[in-house]
């Protein structure tokens, strides 16, 4: 790769001219009369009452499937605009637009799925039979048993339109109050304004005096405008709920589980399985607080290096780690994140005004995604980015397959990122080139096993009983922060000496309109791939090609299908989640054995 790499990215070869781009309007205007003229198409078609009728019909999901694939590629360029500047106020707009044509959108397939769920057994199996549906029969059949479990389609339509200015617009709202969070900080002498992003990056910061002096004043301006956010919250929870009893629906979790295709069990023998084994990992919070010199952790510190892989690391040396050991296992993943730096897919630059966190979009008509993030130059940095072009590499593996059957859930969208960082992890410290930066980098992943079974656990056991409470009526401010303190307690089992109250109003995955319980999925992701990565791990470079043959089926089955599929496991017994968990139970046992003295 030619140094030194572009860190910001290229979306003109989307649409030129960012958010005032005309051939982005024209194309708008034209994804918006197509979405009504399927409407239209689908109000005046006739339920085919047998297998001849159906050469009228077909053609409607055909149409179908273009126009997810224009509404992704809208969608993309408008997250993209929003998150590289939260002060564009034309990306507002545009995403206002292309939320509206989406919503007008989702009534058209409200109606498709409703005819879909109207066919005879007989005409719905020659609908699967026909040659052009081979890819998408287990779509087309999961459609068709969603929609008997919603509302009818004039009421669903009514509930999609009131969510664009109800439901999605608190989310924007929430955005929005982000946008204009700026923290002063004394920097060289001078007064700066950290955005979110900035200070979220600077709270990662190795310098404990630095991390001290911050936290109060994220709290702080979190707690400024926590009213606001809480009536957010309250009104995304209570939309929700309310949408669910209408459906006849008497869990909170029912999306979610029905969204990430698994089921019940699966999920609570996930937690049960993460729960038994915490032991190990309060021993290891401990011992890292010992080694920082403090009794114990505070929530700031939970990420904090340790050792000296505090070092910084440029962008380039990073994209040359990730683009090298990506190769050891697969030649194809090295080429494609190769491909990801030069042609300027990553933005990845440190400056104000960007939001916080890290994504990775899809661009379906251009066979390309995009990766946003803020690399601050170090460690963790380097595997957030080799986590989102993870997701990138999945997609692409996809782009051949119709668009019905590219639209896999989050968990196992999790599967890929967390295989790709689990690579360049390992690969990490097995280049330690001492026994203290092999320590510091063990450390990093046992972080981020506490991450995933201990602190997304708190924003689960959170979610879970706020939803409890919201039901009665709305829960204020104050009451959130007891919720959340609570459940950073116990899923840390109290091995901690200080919290973060306002982690609901900070955690921009609480306000995501399009996923509820923006949480296990990530855990999910993490074991579900620790078990797959075990198996890399045993096959070697010959596992590359079953890899992508099950990445290509996410968007086909049920996990649990999967699993049996291609892993020969059953996820709603113990055994493969202990086994994926003892991955990191390894790490664990390897950090405390270096730091015994």
């Amino acid at each position: 790769m030619k140094a030194p790499l572009s860190q910001t990215w290229d979306l003109d070869v989307f649409f030129p001219g960012g958010s005032g781009s005309p051939e982005f309007r024209a194309f708008l205007d034209e994804l918006a009369a197509r979405v009504t003229r399927l409407q239209e198409q689908l109000e005046a078609a006739q339920v085919p009452a047998s297998p001849a009728e159906l050469d009228g019909w077909t053609p409607l999901i055909v149409e179908c499937q273009e126009l997810v694939r224009r509404l992704r590629q809208a969608g993309a360029f408008v997250s993209c605009l929003q998150a590289q500047s939260m002060a564009d106020q034309e990306a507002k707009l545009l995403q206002g637009r292309v939320s509206q044509i989406a919503a007008a959108f989702g009534n058209a397939t409200t109606l498709l799925d409703h005819q879909l769920s109207q066919l005879s057994d007989e005409v719905f199996l020659a609908l699967l039979a026909r040659p052009e549906f081979a890819d998408v029969a287990y779509p087309l059949q999961e459609r068709r048993a969603r929609a008997a479990m919603q509302m009818d389609p004039a009421r669903e339509s009514l509930a999609g339109d009131l969510a664009v200015d109800g439901y999605h617009a608190w989310g924007r709202l929430y955005n929005e109050l982000v946008a204009r969070i700026q923290i002063p900080w004394e920097e060289d002498g001078k007064t700066v304004y950290l955005s979110a992003g900035q200070a979220a990056n600077k709270l990662l910061d190795p310098d404990r005096a630095v991390r001290t002096k911050l936290f109060p004043l994220w709290e702080q301006v979190w707690s400024e405008q926590a009213d606001l956010i809480a009536e957010a919250l309250n009104h995304l929870a209570g939309f929700r709920i309310q949408l669910y009893k209408h459906r006849g629906w008497d869990s909170i979790l029912t999306e979610p589980l029905e969204t990430n295709r698994m089921k019940a069990e699966t999920l609570e023998v996930m937690w049960a399985v993460i729960d038994q084994n915490k032991d190990i990992f309060v021993e290891y919070l401990n011992r890292k607080a010992r080694l920082l010199g403090l009794d114990r952790l505070a929530w700031y510190d939970v990420d904090a290096p340790v050792g000296e892989s505090a070092a910084k690391v440029t962008y380039d040396e990073a994209a040359a780690f990730v683009v090298e050991h990506f190769g050891r296992f697969s030649p194809d993943m090295a080429d494609f994140a190769r491909k990801a730096f030069e042609q300027r897919w990553i933005e990845a630059e440190d400056r104000p005004g960007k939001r916080p966190g890290g994504f990775c979009t899809s661009f379906p008509l251009s066979h390309q995604s995009r990766i946003f993030m803020t690399f601050g130059g170090n460690m963790d940095n380097v595997f957030t980015l080799a986590h989102e072009l993870g997701h990138a590499y999945h997609q692409s593996v996809m782009n051949d397959l119709p668009q019905l059957a590219q639209q896999y859930a989050m968990n196992v969208a999790e599967t890929a990122s967390t295989f790709a960082e689990l690579l360049v992890n390992d690969a990490a410290v097995r280049a330690a080139r001492s026994d203290e930066e092999r320590l510091a980098l063990l450390a990093l992943k046992a972080d981020r096993a506490v991450t995933f079974f201990m602190n997304i656990h708190a924003r689960f056991l959170f979610e879970t009983r706020f939803y409890a409470e919201r039901a009665k009526g709305l829960v204020p401010a104050q009451r959130l922060n007891e919720l959340m303190v609570e459940a950073q307690k116990d899923a840390f089992r109290g091995a901690l000496s200080e919290y973060h109250p306002h982690f609901w109003a900070s955690k921009l995955h609480f306000y995501i309109t399009g996923q509820p319980f923006y949480n296990f999925p990530y855990t999910f992701g993490f074991l579900f791939s620790s078990g797959v990565y075990a198996r890399a791990l045993e096959e070697g470079p010959a596992f590359a090609r079953r890899y992508v043959e099950l990445l290509r089926d996410t968007g086909r089955m049920r996990v649990e299908d999967l699993a049996a599929k291609h892993l020969g496991v059953d996820l709603t017994k113990p055994d493969f989640w202990q086994g994926a968990v003892d991955v990191s139970v390894v790490d664990v046992k390897q950090f405390l054995a270096l730091t015994e003295k």
